[in-house]
């Protein structure tokens, strides 16, 4: 009965759009943590994944964003090799124009190393904290820290800089309708 209770009040908090420390590897990172927004990136029609950005409770300023502690978070729908995902970063990256040649190399290095490949269901979270780098999770377990505060910066950039290749689920992850 107990579980049942649990379960119904964990749902509960995720339909408010708060969870609670102990869910995830949110408890080590932000303590109590609330949903920001959400949506799904999709390639040519087919969804890749579920996005999710967490923030601290009562941080919602988007102009603050890449200045504090974040969680990003993609629940995959489909199978994807880590080295596919580790290109297509770096590409995104560079289509920003962050980052140095020889920046790209050592960070497409770094997430050859990094990212694992993945099937439908499988949940990488991202721990961005300004000033210091980020930390990868898979399902919930730490894969690497990495400390690099411009590798971090460039990597959330993907889905949060104003010039994302994917402006409508930046919009959706900030909270933003219109």
């Amino acid at each position: 009965m107990s579980r049942i209770l649990a379960t119904v009040i964990a749902l509960l908090m995720l339909c408010s759009g708060t969870v609670q420390a102990g869910d995830s590897n949110f408890q080590e990172e932000l303590g109590q943590a609330q949903l920001a927004g959400k949506g799904s990136y999709r390639w040519f029609g087919i969804k890749l994944y579920e996005a999710y950005l967490w923030q601290e409770k009562g941080v919602r300023a988007e102009t603050t964003l890449l200045d504090g502690r974040f969680i990003l978070e993609l629940v995959y729908a489909r199978d994807l090799q880590g080295e596919r995902i580790a290109a297509s970063s770096i590409d995104e990256i560079r289509k920003l124009n962050m980052g140095s040649p020889d920046q790209h190399a050592a960070w497409l290095s770094l997430m050859r190393q990094v990212f694992p490949d993945v099937q439908e269901g499988t949940r990488l979270s991202g721990v961005y904290q300004a000033g210091q780098g980020v930390r990868f999770y898979r399902d919930g377990v730490l894969l690497k820290e990495i400390k690099d505060a411009e590798f971090a910066r460039a990597f959330f950039s993907i889905w949060l800089d104003e010039r994302t290749s994917a402006p409508s689920l930046r919009k959706q992850l900030l909270g933003q309708t219109s």
